[in-house]
């Protein structure tokens, strides 16, 4: 009986039938997928340590579908006349960045793409982890949508999507790193 990997929030059901159809998707792509832009490989570990870290970051921020600027657009600098003083000017617009910054401050979500990116600056990740991690996303979803052509970015950013979604997503993404993705290389004794 296939494994299964679900969340009682969300629709999306990872089965291990799925993960073998994303390998074969894996094995047939045009470039390596355990290669990134450095043109080193990556462990399939470190590639499931990145995804794990970014879904603690997801729920430690919290998530949001997408992403857009905090302050409503109403909220611009007052005009300016020959009788404003330069003082009373610079104090305005001290006075607004602390605010558009504290705003920003309080909206701390995040979207997964912009979570997986922050995480490939921290010890559990680098751009290549990233890279590969979004990779093996895109191969996931194609292999649950059945459509060669889907990407993870545009999938998660779907008006229906959760942050469970996302989360049964990145799991199976990090079973899938660890399950398919090459292990660290054997040491030879000189």
């Amino acid at each position: 009986m296939p494994q299964t990997l679900t969340a009682a929030a969300s629709p999306v059901v990872i089965t291990t039938p799925m993960l073998e159809k994303a390998a074969q998707l894996a094995r047939d792509a045009y470039r390596p997928l355990w290669t990134g832009n450095s043109g080193e490989q990556s462990t399939g570990e470190a590639v499931a340590r990145h995804l794990d870290a970014t879904i603690t970051l997801l729920d430690t921020d919290g998530w949001t579908r997408t992403w857009s600027w905090p302050t409503p657009p109403d909220n611009a600098l007052p005009a300016t006349d020959d009788e404003t003083s330069v003082r009373d000017m610079v104090r305005t617009l001290l006075d607004y960045v602390r605010e558009e910054d504290s705003a920003t401050a309080r909206s701390s979500q995040r979207t997964v793409i912009t979570a997986l990116g922050y995480i490939g600056g921290t010890e559990h990740g680098d751009p290549d982890t990233r890279d590969i991690a979004q990779d093996v996303l895109n191969v996931l979803v194609q292999a649950l949508t059945d459509n060669t052509a889907a990407r993870f970015a545009p999938w998660s950013e779907r008006l229906t999507r959760t942050h469970a979604d996302i989360t049964v997503l990145l799991t199976a993404g990090a079973r899938f790193a660890r399950t398919y993705g090459p292990a660290e290389p054997v040491e030879r004794a000189a």
